[in-house]
């Protein structure tokens, strides 16, 4: 019996062990912005699918929008599997929101030679705040990261310190201080480190980190997009750049161009504002694009309805086709594909119409040559003015001296002017 329950107990153990765990890794090396709290929200939904044991976060960033923040802050915290994020790589540092961030980490380190800290909030601008709105802005964030530090046993000093005086310091002089877990020498050292740590999932389950084979999971176009889009600056021109777009289109109908930039600019400003979901904005923009491709059609817009609406389709198809997010891919080709058919499609639109409006100006042609008009107004060389022909009113021009009433035969058609000569 005893050998049987060894038996058993090694062919659990192979069994687990053949089970090889894995760490899915992300690499943050811009400004925190919506595209950021995207992009760490698909890679904890492409961990929990592949069913990795943590999140490895490679951290080098200035700092960034404090919404955005906020929302990465409440996904770590309510994160089933644990976060490992490093300052990293040497020279780096981790400022501002950055700094935040890294408090809510499961596990936080740094190489040598990085820095965390100066997590001062400042307006967008770049402009001084006013003292009311700094002191409301700095004790916000100050209780806020304090509930966080707490959480994670850190140091409080230095979380209020980030905050209220822009202190920094470097990576060495932060673990001393109990900000950073860990100071490494490099990666491989922070996540041997890291290893089998106890650590405090959703505020009340400890487990133990494992560190498996490295996944990673790339920035890719749709990050590249929202992160040009995304930044507060940029959001906040493009924001009201649309609207007064908008305006021009409003009280000047007829443009389309207007309209069109300032619908596919509101709708992206408003992702980049957190007001709607990247997946919604990029349903907004599929239809937008949809509506836009079917009023080429029947307006004469010279293509910007056509430009436009490609250009939506191709956005909005990046933002709303997501495996980590619906459960479905659509291969960057795929979508190139869908929008090249669109293209083609338009194009032989284009192609058809125009070949259909020559053929009705060569029937126009043959027409009023077939035909003979009546002289009814004439000018005072007697070798122009206006006849009626077809039910229609031109202009014309004679080598023969006409008067009103003459009959008159056309020649030929310039513009929308007939030359005729009087039929005797």
């Amino acid at each position: 019996m005893r050998f049987l329950g060894l038996l058993l107990c090694l062919s659990v153990f192979y069994a687990k062990s053949a089970q090889a765990s894995c760490t899915v890794a992300v690499t943050i090396s811009e400004a925190i912005s919506a595209s950021t709290s995207d992009y760490l929200e698909r890679a904890e939904k492409r961990a929990l699918d592949k069913k990795c044991d943590a999140i490895y976060v490679r951290m080098n960033t200035p700092g960034g929008s404090l919404q955005s923040t906020r929302l990465i802050v409440e996904r770590i915290l309510a994160s089933p599997i644990p976060y490992l994020c490093l300052i990293t790589p040497s020279g780096g540092h981790a400022g501002s929101a950055g700094a935040i961030i890294l408090q809510a980490c499961h596990v936080n380190g740094g190489v040598t030679a990085t820095n965390i800290g100066a997590a001062t909030p400042i307006l967008g601008t770049g402009e001084k705040t006013p003292e009311d709105l700094r002191n409301k802005l700095i004790n916000d964030t100050v209780s806020w990261l304090e509930g966080v530090t707490k959480l994670r046993g850190r140091s409080l000093k230095f979380s209020k310190e980030i905050v209220t005086e822009a202190k920094a310091l470097s990576s060495e002089q932060a673990h001393k201080e109990k900000a950073l877990d860990i100071l490494a020498t490099n990666e491989q050292d922070f996540l041997q480190q890291a290893q089998n740590r106890s650590v405090l999932i959703d505020d009340k389950k400890e487990t133990v980190v494992i560190v498996g084979d490295l996944q990673e999971f790339l920035p890719d176009l749709r990050y590249k997009v929202l992160s040009f889009v995304a930044d507060p600056e940029f959001a906040y021109l493009l924001f009201m750049g649309s609207l007064a777009l908008l305006y021009v289109e409003i009280t000047h109908p007829g443009l389309i161009a207007p309209g069109v930039i300032g619908g596919i600019g509101l709708v992206l400003s408003l992702v980049a504002f957190h007001k709607l979901e990247v997946a919604w904005g990029g349903l907004a923009l599929i239809l937008l694009g949809i509506a836009f491709l079917v009023l080429e059609v029947f307006l004469p817009s010279f293509g910007a309805l056509g430009i436009g609406g490609l250009v939506s389709v191709f956005v909005g198809s990046l933002f709303l086709f997501d495996a980590e997010t619906t459960g479905y891919t659509l291969p960057i080709s795929l979508i190139f594909s869908v929008v090249a058919v669109l293209a083609a499609f338009l194009l032989g639109i284009g192609y058809l119409a125009l070949r259909t409006i020559r053929l009705k100006t060569q029937d126009t042609d043959a027409d009023l040559m077939s035909k003979d008009g009546v002289v009814s107004a004439i000018d005072s060389t007697g070798h122009g003015g206006q006849l009626h022909i077809m039910g229609e009113t031109w202009n014309f021009v004679s080598e023969d001296p006409l008067q009103i009433g003459d009959r008159v035969h056309v020649t030929a058609r310039q513009g929308l002017t007939l030359n005729v000569k009087k039929v005797k």
